[in-house]
């Protein structure tokens, strides 16, 4: 017997050690280890290396699941049992079932007994931050190949999900920028350009919105598909001189999260903070920096879906090693005491050389110790998800129903909004006929999102206020800033009518099992003139740029005639007009009216729009927004780094956009001995001239936030920043909402509402100088009520009445100053007419 036993451990041994024989390792690909000193694997390595480990075992599958926004395939890998991935339908059909909660409670329990956890795992969004790109290959290697009791445990009981570079691009860009400047004083310094192309570190920014194509792709793998229990997002880096950060997290939480969202954050968290003690690797800290209150990031957005997001962050970013003096130990380490005394940092780094391998082995560890608890509690883990999501679907204290009326002022945005939603997850209706709610009556196709389902948390979170909850980091001490931001309400930003409706109402209606696209337009009257269609939804500024792209004239009326409104555009009929206004009409769901004569209404004719936009070698995720949000609505977009300012042709383009940075990044960038020459300086007195001389002649700057106390302090402009040099004690609006009036007469303000939200994130409020001339205020935050979503503190004493936007006169040309961001993050829908008004003034002949 003895004899049969120790055969059948020998054979079990000769198994275990030919799989691992056959998977291959990532450094027989990469050429060096995985957190190798001075050594950075690229895309393409990467590539080749998923590639060989798909096809050496049945443990592992891949898929593409989305390219990215510079056409790079994102891989998805699957790794669980050879038993379990020929069932990986079955495994992801038990994880929709539960996470929709749609089911009973006896089925619920016995598909949480029959399922496997699902936990998701990925890497490279933050390219800058090196090391969990590069790391993900050898856990993908571990978790397939390992033979411990706990790894076989692992994959009996849990499908991992990992994507293991979220951001492709952003590595190929950081590797290449490593390569060239490894054992050089700029080897730890990042690319003078962003890291994705259009937001960079906002990529993490997004999760909501889903403007990005990375975001969408894994939105659907995440909320849409496979709806994981576990989401662990890494990155770096961790408070200085600590290993790595790790939830807990500290206060506040948004109440619309289910509290069992928040304990089992906890709870993952401190199993994960328990492997790291037990295998000694100190200073792992928790409590600081990150909270579980705003939305939008790759691990907030998963607790509106009842989902554990995981956010860890471990330090060396770098190949490069770090050496921590053990005499320069600080008393404390994010904000927490560094002598062992603080529950949340318990086990305190006490220096020496922290490697690049360092950083690996901790994220390795974190992973190991979320895929061991999941393993341990895989059917708590399953039924947990089903519970929250049923408690959702019955909370008797949240909305009946949000309605979107086919009535909007900006069609296209309620359009857009319920794709937002539908991205999400979320399950929406469309009426097939009227009905009546609430006592307001609905046309058939209003959109209806019932509040009876499993992703409700992240329905009314994005649907209803915030009210952030005041925190100061002492008793009459400055505030403590929100992570983030405070306030993000979609229908204030999107300019979109939604009713929260109470109570139960009967409709018929349809559910939207597809992305929505924009309602056929009308086109009426005989254009035998031209055409005119309204400036009111967003899709004219497509529009107007189509027709002149197609060699049609384009004019803007300045004042009313009849049913025409000022604002609107007026194309002047020619051949093949008819055929591409009904085309415009089909695709963007606009209007468009006849006309037999010339108007009456005073016309201003338009010159081909060429825009410039200023990219500073100070990486500026505001430029990336805002060229994005402007290749959205198809213009003709040119980039103008600093010496195009200095000595470029700038009287080509009609106006010129200078996105939000600090006054001193935009004169004089980069100093010299912190990049390469070529990445130094930034626009200079010669630049700030070129832009003087523009204007004067005749052109347009448009000035965003923080680039307008460049405009005022540069130009001299006789206007002030009112908000410049005040204590947060006394004003502080950390990313909120706030009520702003718009003169809709002025040409500037045309085809706007009167009131919107304007998205305040440490923004501006401008004053006119005594006796100023030339300077008119297009936009003022409201005289009260400001605070429409968010937190604000000081705001009725020094915001109140002051100017949101201004327009200068400057020579024969414009300024127009924006206090605030009207493009943030693709996001505030409803102010983005402001800056199509201040482009078209621009381009008046």
């Amino acid at each position: 017997m003895k004899k049969s036993i120790l055969t059948l451990t020998c054979f079990f041994a000769l198994i275990a050690t030919q799989v691992f024989a056959q998977i291959p390792h990532p450094k027989e690909t990469f050429g060096f280890e995985v957190g190798a000193d001075y050594k950075l694997a690229d895309y393409d390595q990467m590539l080749e290396y998923y590639d060989k480990i798909a096809a050496s075992t049945d443990r592992v599958q891949m898929i593409e699941i989305g390219k990215s926004v510079m056409g790079r395939p994102i891989k998805l890998l699957f790794i669980s049992s050879e038993e379990n991935m020929k069932q990986l339908e079955r495994w992801r059909e038990i994880s929709e079932k539960l996470s929709r909660a749609e089911i009973s409670e006896e089925e619920a329990r016995r598909l949480s007994k029959e399922g496997k956890a699902i936990v998701w795992i990925d890497g490279g969004m933050h390219a800058t931050e090196r090391a969990h790109a590069q790391m993900t290959s050898e856990l993908m290697w571990k978790i397939a190949s390992e033979e411990s009791d706990e790894m076989r445990a692992i994959r009996e009981n849990v499908i991992t999900l990992m994507v293991p570079v979220i951001n492709p691009d952003g590595v190929d860009i950081v590797v290449d920028w490593y390569r060239k400047n490894v054992g050089t004083p700029f080897e730890t310094t990042g690319p003078p350009i962003l890291y994705q192309k259009y937001v960079g570190h906002d990529n993490n920014r997004d999760w909501f919105m889903n403007n990005m194509p990375e975001t969408k792709a894994v939105t659907t793998i995440l909320h849409n598909t496979w709806y994981p229990q576990i989401v662990h997002n890494h990155h770096q880096t961790s408070p200085r001189w600590a290993m790595i950060f790790l939830p807990p997290f500290r206060s506040p939480v948004n109440p619309r999260i289910h509290p069992g969202i928040t304990t089992g954050v906890n709870l993952v968290g401190t199993a994960m903070a328990n492997r790291f003690a037990m295998k000694k690797m100190p200073g792992v800290i928790s409590g600081t920096s990150f909270s579980m209150f705003w939305n939008g990031g790759m691990r907030t957005a998963p607790y509106y879906h009842n989902q554990i997001g995981i956010l860890t962050e471990v330090a060396q970013p770098s190949p490069k090693p770090t050496f921590y003096d053990p005499e320069k130990k600080p008393k404390n380490v994010g904000g927490k005491p560094s002598n062992g005394t603080e529950i949340f940092y318990p086990y305190p780094f006490e220096g020496g050389e922290v490697k690049f391998r360092d950083a690996v082995d901790y994220m390795i560890t974190a992973s190991m110790g979320i895929l061991d608890l999941a393993s341990d509690k895989r059917d708590e883990f399953l039924y947990n998800i089903y519970s929250m999501g049923k408690d959702a679907i019955e909370d008797e204290h949240g909305a009946f129903a949000y309605v979107i009326p086919t009535d909007q002022w900006n069609p296209s945005e309620a359009i857009n909004l319920t794709n937002v939603l539908l991205q999400g997850g979320l399950k929406a209706h469309r009426a097939t006929a009227a009905f009546t709610a609430n006592g307001k009556s609905y046309d058939a196709g209003a959109i209806i999102f019932y509040g009876a389902q499993s992703y409700r948390p992240f329905l009314a979170d994005l649907l209803e206020t915030q009210v952030y909850p005041d925190q100061f980091l002492y008793p009459g001490g400055p505030p403590q800033p929100p992570y983030d931001l405070a306030g993000w309400t979609l229908p204030m930003q999107m300019g979109v009518t939604v009713d929260k409706i109470e109570s139960s109402f009967n409709a018929q209606a349809d559910e939207v099992t597809d992305k929505l696209t924009f309602d056929k337009g009308s086109v009426t009257g005989n254009g035998r003139y031209g055409f005119v269609f309204s400036n009111k939804d967003n899709q004219s500024a497509t529009a107007v740029n189509r027709l002149q792209k197609q060699g049609y004239a384009v004019s803007q009326m300045t004042s009313d005639q009849g049913d025409l409104h000022a604002g609107s555009f007026m194309v002047r009929n020619k051949r093949g007009l008819q055929n591409r206004i009904q085309e415009l009409a089909d695709q963007l769901g606009l209007d468009f009216v006849g006309i037999q004569k010339k108007p009456t209404a005073t016309l201003k004719a338009l010159k081909k729009i060429k825009l410039g936009i200023y990219k500073s070698w100070q990486a500026n995720m505001d430029e990336g927004w805002s060229r994005w949000m402007l290749e959205q609505f198809e213009f003709d977009l040119d980039t103008l780094h600093n010496v195009d300012i200095q000595s470029g042709d700038l009287s080509q383009y009609t106006a010129i956009i200078m996105p939000s940075q600090s006054p001193n990044g935009i004169l004089n960038g980069n100093r010299k001995g912190r990049m390469p020459e070529k990445f130094v300086g930034g626009i200079g007195t010669n630049g700030v001239e070129a832009l003087d001389t523009y204007a004067k002649a005749g052109g347009t700057l448009i000035f965003y936030d923080n680039a307008s106390d460049f405009a005022i302090q540069q130009f001299k402009l006789p206007v002030k920043n009112v908000t410049a040099g005040l204590r947060p004690n006394d004003f502080f609006i950390p990313g909120s909402l706030i009520r702003t009036d718009v003169d809709a007469d002025h040409r500037l303000g045309f085809g706007m509402m009167e009131q919107v939200a304007a998205s305040f994130n440490r923004s501006r409020g401008f004053k006119m100088n005594d006796g100023a001339t030339g300077v008119t205020e297009i936009a003022k935050y409201a005289s009260d009520d400001l605070l429409m979503s968010g937190w604000a503190l000081g705001e009725e004493n020094h915001l109140a009445n002051t100017s949101a936007m201004m327009h200068v006169a400057h020579g024969e040309g414009n300024l127009v100053l924006f206090a605030f961001r009207p493009q943030f993050r693709g996001q505030p829908r409803g102010t983005y007419k402001l800056i199509f008004n201040s482009i078209y003034l621009g381009a008046e002949r």
